[in-house]
């Protein structure tokens, strides 16, 4: 299994409306691309950074569905994210494997 790791620092004030808004709007575009098979959101407890640490986590079969993803969405996704919080977040992407 794929995992494309998406690990963002967002304001405080700010991750309510953040959170709501993924969840309708920005998860649901990345899973219509259909290169993703499921998806989790995660909050860091022990984050030494100020404002709220989140991970989002989508899961794929193989590296060429996230190459696929890669070349044909995520750099639109990614500005209509930092058009609307832009200066509200720090983003980290990671691509990682499974391990049986």
């Amino acid at each position: 299994m794929i995992v494309y790791n998406e690990t963002l620092i967002v304001e405080e004030g700010t991750y309510p409306e953040w959170l709501s808004w993924m969840k309708e709007v920005h998860i649901p575009a990345v899973m219509a691309t259909g290169h993703f098979e499921s998806y989790r959101i995660l909050n860091v407890i022990d984050s030494p950074n100020e404002g709220v640490t989140a991970c989002i986590q989508y899961n794929t079969d193989t590296e060429e569905k996230f190459g696929q993803f890669y070349e044909q969405h995520l750099q639109g996704l990614h500005i209509i994210h930092n058009q609307r919080y832009e200066g509200k977040f720090v983003l980290y992407t990671t691509l990682m494997e499974t391990v049986d």
